[in-house]
């Protein structure tokens, strides 16, 4: 029966789903099965071919080769979605304190906010991305040794140039970190953070427990993605920051699952972020921080 106050992460996993049980979904019939509009539809199957989940064609969506194991490029994400990623990136790097231990993990996002760190004095940066070691280290030469401290795990690198496997896990575990960024390739209520790499997932999973807080960065767009790997359920997440794009049934889902949501501005870039954090008896406050 079509539930009309589905979210649109509960349609995308049910699609998700139909994909992977039969090869191919068509428009028509996931607008008969869900009860909504054409239009809510074709964003739907947008959003998930966006993260590699499907491919879409004439009339609806077919299984991406590929895309339940592997996931593009990190050249192929970077240009994806940047004023979101840049408003998220501001407002995790609001977070970070100087003279701590973070850890980065590998991403665009994590990329943007790695570029919001170089001025912060006596950081120390783990990281398991290529991209974000080799800016620091270029940062480093440049400046010589006045950039963050540089930590990189090791490891076997992935399409997304992240280091994973045991050597990554292995070096990962042996650390303590103040402060963790994550990013995840898509968010669920019902999976929590997934990834379509197994390898990367075991890594993350180490990395979180590496932190003291964990603060996971995902734009509107990873909402509803499920890939095949879940490392994470919300509610082990401290800080979720995310942009306003995201819809509102989906911001309340967070709130009340993570320790504290942040809501970027991706807009308005002059406008404040909005924080919401649950309280001990359930009750959200809202903040607003420039």
């Amino acid at each position: 029966m079509a539930d009309a106050a589905m979210l649109a992460s509960q349609r995308r996993s049910l699609i998700i789903d139909r994909v992977r049980q039969s090869g191919a979904v068509r428009v028509s019939d996931l607008v008969e099965q869900f009860g909504v509009s054409d239009m809510t539809v074709r964003r739907d199957l947008d959003a998930l071919a966006r993260a590699g989940a499907v491919q879409k064609v004439h009339g609806g969506a077919v299984a991406n080769p590929g895309g339940a194991v592997d996931e593009p490029g990190f050249e192929a994400k970077s240009g994806r979605e940047s004023a979101a990623k840049a408003a998220v990136a501001d407002a995790a790097a609001s977070l970070v304190e100087t003279g701590t231990v973070i850890a980065l993990s590998a991403g665009t996002t994590t990329y943007a906010i790695a570029m919001r760190l170089l001025n912060i004095p006596h950081l120390t940066v783990v990281t398991n991305s290529l991209p974000i070691g080799d800016l620091l280290r270029t940062t480093a030469q440049e400046r010589g040794g006045t950039a963050p401290s540089l930590l990189l795990t090791g490891g076997s690198p992935t399409r997304s140039a992240a280091l994973v496997g045991p050597i990554a896990d292995q070096a990962i575990r042996t650390l303590h970190v103040d402060l963790l960024i994550l990013g995840a390739h898509g968010v669920s209520d019902r999976a929590g953070l997934t990834t379509p790499n197994l390898a990367e997932a075991q890594t993350n999973r180490a990395l979180i427990s590496s932190a003291q807080r964990v603060a996971v960065v995902a734009d509107h767009t990873k909402w509803g993605i499920v890939g095949l790997s879940s490392f994470a359920r919300l509610d082990e997440v401290d800080l979720f920051i995310t942009d306003d794009k995201l819809e509102p049934q989906a911001q309340t889902l967070l709130g009340d699952a993570v320790g504290k949501l942040i809501v970027a501005s991706a807009t308005d870039p002059v406008g404040p972020a909005v924080s919401r954090a649950t309280g001990a008896e359930g009750v959200t406050g809202v903040a607003r921080f420039g």
